[in-house]
């Protein structure tokens, strides 16, 4: 299907691809993978011919049908479904000739193509399609002019997706999803019967979809079977042997060194010295495998403020006297809560947050905050605040003009913008970096609260997990919008459902969420014949709700145990891996001894504190599982 061989790539005079070679077969599902800026989306652009390779070659089958999401949102005064269905070029072509066609065998040519090609059922298919995108009936006859931007490259994945080709090639393409819908592509993709190539740096999509993954390391393609939890586990696995094979080779070069050394002047030995050293001279240096360098940083923690930090009674928030579009808020959030904010795109998240981040004041109600409290707030729209020629330290400085030259480069240096990286220009810095630097300058007074509305869209899979630790070892509050379920599951302890008008707290896990999104997808699609089908009344079925409101109340406490014990055991076998890999460098023990010490006393601390995490784990797993039996009994 698709053969790379031998590619070199450069730009800029800097090398992305050197002599790389991969292979994906007809009908895999591939994830491409990789750090920001090692060429991604620029290996699509070059599979589609768009940019001319600088050696090597990418073949594709000539009668190969190539697709991708249109980087140009639709627009005009056609419908939403019209505009979806255009996206068959054929079907289009020949139901135009159809109308003016005279000639009765090409009459019959036509129609025997529409049928084999299922042109009558086109209007469903892409019907679905737009339904699992989130358009309803409704939506699907308005003009695509009468959407947000956001909801119109919704339109544009529908239109890749209806169209089938042989290769289709996706960038990111839950970017502008919600929870439902990013629910409904992976199940779609999952069961695409052409071949699939998806840049993505969404965990959860990769590993319901991919069974392939292509890494792109060191200007080099490297495949890997399996989805992505596989190919960490298998890349951790590689690198933990190489380590190992390159610390015992060291050993045996040191000792044969040692015995060259001893008795190379011995006129008895001199010839088995001589033979050690034509072996030194043949023993082929193991390379260990090329580490990148960890992202890392660090939210300051604010000092401690008593609770609550914010209560709301009977608040309403909008944007228009009138008409609010959250009311009857009645909430409070502490120092310790973690909380994130579920609902579908449109349904006020983001004005909640700017309300907590006083971007808007209340409408109805109040909304008391405690008076040292200081609020971190990030959204993407910020970064069109940055000025784009001015320096990371020139951002920092002129927000902490009290500073040392000292102190704002150590603020900036927690985000990792250290030295000569804190004095480029921000028109130079990747979407991942304009985010790190946006954290640096929302958290530069250590704020009690930081609020999140989608942190993640331009940061890699490496970012991501750097911001999950960071977050977890902040001491304040966090309210987090993200689209990111990973995120989610390893950040938040408390979920808040953003629907009908309100927010109120949802009882249960993300799980519970995603089965409830699924389950009134169903009911909606199957109508009221499906309920009637069931056999239950309207009461019978509020009665049915009532219920597993009140079991996903009850099993909620067991459930964040459970998710706390997960994050610390998350949080200390990363360390245990850190500490691992830095005493299986050679380097290491060059130095001194003290340090190694050290740091084997730590490694024997975190394996004590990991063994106690995994207990803690069972014991609340084991009481979970014992309550839902209970209840289902």
């Amino acid at each position: 299907m698709l053969h790379i061989n031998d590619l070199v790539y450069r730009v800029a005079g800097r090398t992305l691809f050197d002599r790389a070679t991969v292979a994906v077969a007809d009908g895999h599902r591939v994830g491409l993978v990789g750090r920001n800026g090692t060429g991604k989306s620029t290996l699509l652009r070059l599979i589609r011919g768009e940019t001319a390779i600088d050696g090597g070659a990418i073949s594709v089958g000539a009668s190969t049908r190539v697709g991708e999401v249109s980087q140009d949102a639709p627009g005009g005064a056609r419908s939403v479904l019209d505009t979806v269905l255009e996206a068959d070029r054929e079907r289009t072509a020949l139901l135009a000739e159809a109308e003016t066609a005279t000639d009765p065998h090409r009459v019959a040519e036509i129609h025997t193509r529409l049928a084999d090609i299922g042109a009558h059922a086109a209007p469903a298919r892409a019907a679905t399609i737009l339904n699992g995108l989130g358009f309803d009936h409704e939506a699907q006859g308005r003009a695509c002019d009468t959407f947000s931007g956001g909801w119109r490259m919704r339109v544009a994945l529908a239109q890749a997706l209806f169209a089938e080709p042989d290769l289709l090639l996706l960038d990111e393409p839950s970017n502008h999803l919600d929870i439902e819908a990013r629910l409904w592509l992976a199940d779609y993709l999952r069961t695409y019967r052409y071949t699939l190539l998806l840049v993505s740096h969404d965990r959860e999509l990769l590993n319901a979809v991919c069974n392939q993954i292509i890494h792109i390391d060191q200007g080099k393609l490297v495949a890997y079977a399996g989805n992505y939890d596989r190919f960490e586990r298998t890349r951790r696995e590689r690198a933990e042997r190489q380590a190992a094979l390159q610390t015992r080779q060291m050993a045996e070069r040191k000792r044969i060194q040692a015995f060259v050394d001893r008795f190379r002047a011995k006129a008895s030995k001199a010839r088995q010295a001589q033979s050690r050293i034509k072996l030194l001279e043949k023993m082929e240096p193991i390379v260990p495998v090329a580490e990148e360098v960890p992202v890392e940083f660090a939210f300051p923690s604010p000092d401690q403020l008593p609770p609550p930090l914010i209560t709301m009674d009977r608040a309403a928030v909008g944007y228009a006297e009138g008409t609010p579009v959250l009311q009857k808020l009645d909430l409070r959030v502490d120092m310790d809560d973690r909380i994130a904010l579920l609902g579908q795109n449109g349904n006020g998240k983001s004005t909640f947050i700017r309300l907590v981040a006083d971007r808007l004041k209340p409408m109805a109600g109040t909304v008391r905050k405690s008076g040292k409290m200081r609020v971190g707030y990030f959204s993407q729209q910020q970064e069109e605040e940055l000025d784009l020629d001015g320096t990371p330290f020139e951002h920092m400085r002129r927000l902490m003009p009290d500073a040392t030259p000292t102190q704002v480069r150590s603020q900036l240096g927690r985000f990792m913008f250290s030295g000569p990286r804190a004095d480029q220009t921000v028109r130079s810095l990747s979407g991942g970096e304009k985010t790190r630097l946006l954290f640096a300058l929302m958290t530069r007074d250590a704020p009690h609260v930081l609020l999140l509305d989608e942190p993640t869209n331009h940061l890699d899979m490496d970012s991501r997990t750097a911001l999950v630790e960071a977050l977890n070892e902040y001491e304040g509050a966090v309210i987090l919008v993200s689209h990111d379920a990973h995120l989610v599951r390893l950040v938040a302890d408390r979920l808040w459902l953003v629907a009908g008008g309100t927010c109120t707290q949802f009882e249960g896990d993300l799980d519970d969420y995603e089965r409830q999104l699924l389950a009134e997808r169903g009911a909606a699609r199957n109508g009221n014949g499906a309920a009637a089908a069931s056999g239950l009344t309207p009461e019978q079925r509020k009665e049915q709700r009532r219920q597993a409101a009140d079991l996903r109340q009850k099993l909620a406490p067991l459930r964040k145990a459970v998710e706390r014990a997960e994050k610390d055991l998350a949080a200390l076998t990363a360390k245990r891996a850190t500490l691992e890999a830095r005493l299986n460098d050679p380097a290491l023990y060059d130095g001194s001894q003290d340090a190694v010490a050290a740091l084997q006393i730590e490694l024997g601390e975190i394996t004590r504190r990991i063994a106690a995490a995994e207990e803690a784990w069972l014991e609340g797993q084991q009481a979970l599982e014992e309550a839902q039996d209970a209840d289902a009994a």
